[in-house]
């Protein structure tokens, strides 16, 4: 991130990070998706991934309208969550079934968090720098996000853990 003088500066330090988080989150959640066995949990993973994307693409959009040339700076808060994801699923976790299922959905929302908080802030800071337009896409992305975070803690309560506990 450069030196911000400005809330202009933070706002467009804070889309750059944004690139950067979704795209290593989109990398992650494409390669544990695979080691998911619970079916909706499967379906969470692959409408995360559009929803990622769809994402990405309103981060350059915003990006483009506010800094001419969009450019991502390397998000080291999503490389430290996509580390332990990949730890704990990948290389740590067990082989298949619910308590991999499990690790899954709290890796997946670790990083989930970090998107609400970024893509919230972000609205914050259009809100206040009168780009009402740029807020309210960025309002709507933190609450896609939010609904499969959602989502990931009911499906998680209701089944997965539980069947995670009788494994």
């Amino acid at each position: 991130m450069s030196k911000p003088e400005s809330l202009h500066d933070l706002y467009v330090d804070e889309l750059k990070d944004l690139w950067s988080a979704n795209d290593q989150m989109l990398r992650v959640v494409r390669k544990v998706a695979g080691k998911a066995s619970h079916q909706r949990l499967k379906q969470l993973l692959a409408t995360s991934e559009q929803g990622i994307a769809d994402h990405t693409a309103l981060v350059k959009d915003v990006l483009s309208a506010n800094d001419g040339e969009p450019a991502k700076e390397h998000c080291k808060g999503m490389q430290g969550l996509c580390v332990e994801a990949t730890k704990h699923v990948l290389e740590e976790g067990p082989d298949a079934g619910p308590v991999l299922d499990a690790v899954i959905i709290a890796q997946y929302q670790r990083m989930t968090h970090y998107g609400i908080a970024g893509f919230g802030t972000a609205a914050a800071y259009a809100e206040a720098l009168g780009r009402t337009d740029e807020a309210e896409k960025l309002r709507q992305a933190t609450k896609e996000i939010y609904r499969g975070d959602e989502y990931a803690t009911t499906l998680a309560e209701m089944s997965v853990n539980l069947k995670a506990e009788r494994a």
